[in-house]
């Protein structure tokens, strides 16, 4: 399979993708085109059909196509522009070829998020987590297999669980170093604070904005799954519950990120400075896997808003 992080300007492809998302335009002219986005397990591609002719044959936003098209370049990314299309047919395809995968062993990954739970001295917060991730069906069967963001970070076949991780060891790692923080509802809340993702994205491979996604939001959900969970254990703290709460709805840590809160609690704040840092530096590390310039600069990286340079 020809893997669209090798595509080279100027080759002819045929090759069979995964159609993300179809838009049906008009030029300036009037005339109809379709503007699609393809993707396989190594990224996205923007892909034009000018001519829509007989060699264009039915599709859908979701399938699997067979696609004739040469690839060029538009302001500085690769685009490819089809000539000819038709839907792929079984055994034409893998589909695990369309799926971006995380490299690390998510069993693994979620024993250690369970050694962390174990390890919680609080009743009320091991119980509350232990019903929110293991006992909560919906949550348990797609930790594992679920993106962490549709395209920011992690955002690919589990990436929730790898994300979910490296933020509760930054934050088991953070909570002894420094004083007034409950270390049991800080990992807790590491644990707990992207889960509402779950809800919020459909699997792979549309990994897309759910109606829960777009009218809700993750945050919400994850505060309302504290609340559900609590209300289940008999004397659960109001006050604890509260502080929970909080933390989830603030972990974005301004304003203008999406936050309905700022951080106003120490483990709130080390949660949203945990999750900033993963975010970020997995950008920066996405962003350097993709590179396959000779020169020391990445160039200028709208995400980070800098130019990134190779050390």
């Amino acid at each position: 399979m020809r893997y669209i992080e090798d595509l080279k300007e100027d080759e002819h492809l045929v090759e069979h993708y995964y159609c993300k998302q179809k838009q049906s335009l008009k030029t300036k002219a009037g005339k109809t085109f379709y503007s699609l986005k393809l993707q396989d397990k190594t990224g996205i591609i923007d892909a034009k059909i000018w001519e829509l002719g007989n060699d264009i044959k039915n599709f859908e936003e979701g399938d699997f196509i067979k696609i004739d098209a040469f690839v060029s370049s538009y302001q500085n990314e690769l685009q490819l522009k089809i000539s000819k299309l038709r839907k792929s047919t079984d055994g034409e395809y893998d589909p695990l070829n369309y799926v971006p995968s995380t490299d690390k062993d998510v069993d693994s990954a979620y024993s250690e998020i369970l050694d962390y739970i174990k390890s919680m001295k609080n009743t009320h917060i091991r119980e509350l987590t232990e019903n929110i991730l293991i006992k909560n069906k919906r949550i348990a069967d797609a930790i594992k297999t679920h993106s962490a963001a549709k395209t920011m970070h992690h955002s690919y076949m589990g990436g929730l669980i790898e994300h979910t991780l490296s933020v509760a060891q930054i934050c088991d790692f953070l909570a002894p170093r420094y004083k007034f923080v409950n270390r049991d509802m800080l990992v807790s809340i590491a644990i707990l604070h992207d889960l509402g993702k779950i809800y919020e994205l459909s699997s792979f491979p549309e990994n897309d904005y759910t109606d829960e996604g777009e009218l809700i939001g993750h945050i919400i959900v994850g505060t309302e799954l504290i609340e559900q969970a609590a209300s289940d254990i008999e004397g659960f703290p109001d006050e604890l519950k509260m502080l929970m709460k909080h933390c989830i709805l603030a972990h974005h840590g301004e304003y203008e990120y999406g936050s309905p809160k700022l951080p106003k609690t120490i483990e709130a704040y080390i949660l949203h400075l945990a999750d900033n840092m993963d975010a970020k530096i997995k950008m920066f590390e996405e962003a350097l896997e993709k590179d396959s310039s000779k020169g020391n600069w990445l160039g200028w990286q709208r995400i980070l808003e800098r130019n990134i340079r190779k050390s």
